[in-house]
């Protein structure tokens, strides 16, 4: 959490935020009428979540505030901080 406002998730919130916005994301992926990659932003009244799926298939999730800039350009920082970390640790699975 790196808002002093935002409410902390447990393990288990994660959890369940990231398995059900997965499930959503490949349905509407599957139903779109167009080739479409899924879901890459959902705005409502409260939050915002935003998402990044690597060419690999990786998806990174952020949920911000309304009105919150540059959430692409975050979760693209994150990307590659990521990927840096994963590409010199030879130990990682």
């Amino acid at each position: 959490s790196l808002a002093p406002t935002a409410p902390a998730l447990s393990t288990n919130d994660s959890l369940r935020l990231g398995s059900t916005f997965h499930g959503l994301h490949a349905i509407a992926q599957q139903i779109a009428p167009i080739v479409s990659g899924g879901i890459e932003r959902l705005e409502t009244e409260t939050f915002i979540l935003q998402c990044f799926q690597t060419l690999t298939g990786v998806k990174f999730v952020v949920t911000a505030a309304p009105g919150t800039p540059d959430l692409d350009a975050l979760l693209r920082g994150i990307y590659e901080v990521y990927s840096d970390y994963v590409l010199k640790n030879p130990f990682y699975e």
